[in-house]
């Protein structure tokens, strides 16, 4: 066990080796709700593509199509952004 006696201690960056290696792993596993898109509200504007921090909207052809739920934490942010309050946050089941 590494002995550390305060923050000053601690290495910057901690230990991500590999910039970027998020896609390889599945983050979503532990989340209790999950975004769900009502199409027919969304107007593609984009804002939860753009605050979404785990870039799970999926977009195809210009157009919002769904969420990426392998990476996806529940956090509500992409609900939240959404102007149209096109996406419901709803318990994983």
């Amino acid at each position: 066990m590494v002995n550390i006696a305060n923050y000053n201690d601690l290495v910057v960056g901690d230990r991500v080796i590999e910039a970027g290696n998020s896609e390889n792993f599945q983050t979503g596993d532990w989340r209790s709700l999950i975004p769900v898109i009502d199409i027919d509200k969304c107007i593609d504007c984009f804002t939860c593509w753009i605050y979404c921090p785990d870039d799970c909207i999926i977009i195809k052809d210009d157009m919002i199509v769904g969420i990426k739920a392998t990476h996806c934490k529940g956090c509500g942010i992409c609900a939240k952004a959404c102007p149209k309050k096109a996406i419901t946050m709803t318990p994983e089941e």
